[in-house]
């Protein structure tokens, strides 16, 4: 009898190893989704807020070099304000810090709607004046205070006319902006300068159609 006794306490012995087993397997499993689920978003949610987002072309004013449907990866990071609250608290905030060169393309907040997202080509610096006459955009600066007219060649097509009579002086914090598509285009013709915090991020990636993919 005590033979039996004594193995089966080695049973018993046995029998809480394996269950002591099986539940460390599983709370390390358990751990290791966790700690996935963490380094997921200390490194995706930074790329997402600071870095790129993703948008796609509605409409013709960019055509013919962005069409509708076109999907664009935008760089976000030094062209927009970014406020970083967790919460509900406000833990810091990432200010701009690159200035954009004309003739690049951004995505921004339509200003007279928040809520909408447009995209356009950057015609005029903060502080330049422009003028449209006669078809042509012209531009004045400290390189050229007479003004001079600007050269659209590499992304226009060939004589193509700006419609409109503008003659406008950018503040400090302004871009005057316009769509490639010049004749059917809402743009800084109609509702006026482009504020720099309206500025999502500079055209980065066209994505999408395959066969028109590039970087920009």
């Amino acid at each position: 009898m005590e033979k039996l006794k004594n193995v089966n306490k080695e049973e018993k012995k046995v029998k809480a190893e394996d269950d002591e087993e099986s539940y460390y397997g599983v709370g390390s499993f358990l751990l290791e989704v966790v700690k996935v689920f963490v380094w997921a978003l200390v490194i995706i949610l930074p790329i997402r807020v600071f870095l790129f987002q993703p948008f796609f072309v509605q409409g013709a004013s960019m055509e013919p070099n962005f069409k509708n449907g076109d999907y664009l990866v935008v760089n976000e990071l030094g062209y927009k304000q970014t406020d970083v609250n967790i919460l509900g608290s406000h833990l810091f905030t990432v200010g701009m810090t690159k200035d954009l060169k004309r003739g690049e393309v951004v995505v921004f907040r339509y200003p007279r709607n928040p809520e909408q997202y447009f995209i356009k080509r950057i015609i005029g610096l903060p502080g330049e004046q422009i003028k449209i006459v006669d078809g042509k955009v012209k531009i004045f600066n400290q390189e050229n205070p007479e003004g001079a007219i600007l050269e659209e060649s590499g992304y226009l097509k060939k004589d193509l006319s700006t419609g409109g009579s503008i003659d406008i002086t950018l503040s400090k914090d302004q871009y005057f902006v316009l769509g490639d598509n010049r004749q059917n285009s809402s743009d800084s013709r109609v509702w006026g300068p482009l504020p720099k915090n309206d500025i999502i991020g500079k055209v980065l990636i066209r994505a999408w159609p395959l066969s028109k993919v590039e970087i920009l």
